[in-house]
């Protein structure tokens, strides 16, 4: 109801309307098992959704794909993260992992591990975060050392999406002890058969039914055919992985919060206090106005991203990793402020579970965290705009708009 088509082509509009019915189709009691963790895992969901060729949009054909393109995969995502953050993050894992063995990997890991996620027949996970550090990708401890054809990994990850049900996971390792981080780290595809170890399932405030894990790896053995892409080489792997990561968050967090306003237009339109509808009070009307504004803009900067993404593979345009973080950074911000405006309008009966904007409060709480934290998100940006100011520049001289412009013994720096 709610959504904005404007910045959309006609293909992508058709996919939103495709995938709005196949989002109206699941059955609420799904979502209500997983809030309860009395499912370890979305599994039907994704069945359905391979069926529907709803996964993986953005990949080939010959795989499974579409051959879409970034915009649309972020309107997908968008609307199934109506259904919550955790349905979200098990549908648009396929596009994560999937980016890693798509763009890096070879023929044979495409054919063993691409198609079967996006058919639906395997399930993924990533593996990212470890103990002692989370945004600190690059301080990974997991080591993986070389024998023969053989590599040995050991070390363990934390809050594995999917990490207790997962037929594989893409990991990172290092594999360089000597070189700097950036440099030492390699990429590997591990089966769980191969001896991994789940040795705790999280029991979260959110996001629940994913089956969220600490997985420990002692001395499993991983041929070298799985390793992904280049020795020592992960560092690209995992700066291109960051691109859907972030903006499937940041997508993610537009549905969720959308669901949430749209139930808080419409109780707005129905509840009645002092003789009218709480709509007709000022206090009220205007969290509305804010709330959705702040929503089209972040569902503009979301979608601004994607499009920047696709012009970028096309080879055209700049890296747009700051637009990116923009994006997650911002949405995942308003998503949180609009799911909090929603409980507001509703009142007490909005902190119950007659209403599910509790469930989505306490899903969305995660999106400013994860993914790497907003705080990382601003660093990058940050660091983005200064590399962009030092580059060659046709913008006019706006010093010299000044009135005392030429007065340079002024212009005291140090």
């Amino acid at each position: 109801m709610l959504e904005n088509n404007v910045l959309l082509s006609e293909e992508e509009t058709k996919l939103r309307e495709e995938v709005k019915e196949f989002v109206a189709s699941i059955d609420p009691e799904l979502l209500r098992k997983m809030d309860r963790n009395e499912v370890d895992y979305p599994f039907e969901f994704l069945k359905v959704a391979a069926e529907k060729k709803l996964l993986g949009l953005r990949f080939p054909k010959e795989y499974g794909g579409r051959d879409l393109t970034w915009a649309a995969e972020s309107v997908a995502v968008e609307e199934i993260g109506v259904l919550g953050y955790g349905i979200g993050c098990a549908y648009s894992m396929v596009s994560i992992v999937g980016e890693a063995i798509n763009r890096f990997g070879s023929e044979w890991q495409k054919e063993e591990f691409l198609k079967p996620i996006i058919g639906g027949k395997k399930i993924c996970a990533e593996g990212l975060t470890e103990p002692r550090g989370g945004s600190d990708f690059f301080g990974t401890t997991t080591k993986a050392e070389k024998k023969g054809n053989i590599w040995i990994l050991n070390g363990q990850k934390r809050f594995i999406a999917g990490g207790k049900v997962a037929d594989f996971y893409l990991l990172y390792a290092r594999t360089d002890p000597n070189a700097p981080s950036h440099k030492a780290l390699t990429a590997f595809i591990v089966e769980k058969e191969m001896g991994v170890e789940v040795e705790e399932v999280y029991n979260l405030l959110g996001f629940r039914g994913m089956g969220t894990a600490r997985i420990v790896l002692k001395n499993v053995e991983v041929p070298d055919e799985y390793v992904v892409g280049e020795v020592n080489g992960a560092r690209e792997i995992f700066n291109r992985m960051m691109i859907p990561e972030r903006l499937t968050s940041a997508a993610g967090a537009v549905g969720l919060a959308r669901a949430a306003l749209e139930i808080a237009v419409k109780y707005s339109d129905k509840r009645k206090a002092f003789g009218k509808k709480i709509r007709e009070f000022q206090g009220v009307s205007f969290m509305i106005a804010d709330a959705i504004t702040k929503l089209d803009a972040a569902r503009s900067l979301v979608y601004t991203a994607a499009k920047a993404s696709d012009l970028y593979d096309a080879g055209f345009g700049n890296d747009p990793r700051r637009l990116v973080s923009e994006a997650k950074y911002f949405a995942t911000e308003v998503g949180w402020e609009v799911v909090n405006l929603a409980m507001q309008i509703l009142g007490g009966i909005g902190y119950t579970q007659v209403y599910p904007v509790e469930r989505m409060l306490r899903d969305m709480r995660l999106g400013t965290i994860w993914t790497g934290s907003n705080e990382i998100m601003k660093l990058l940006i940050q660091h983005e705009t200064y590399k962009m100011m030092g580059l060659p520049s046709k913008e006019r001289d706006y010093e010299k708009d000044a009135m005392d412009w030429y007065k340079e013994w002024e212009k005291v720096y140090e």
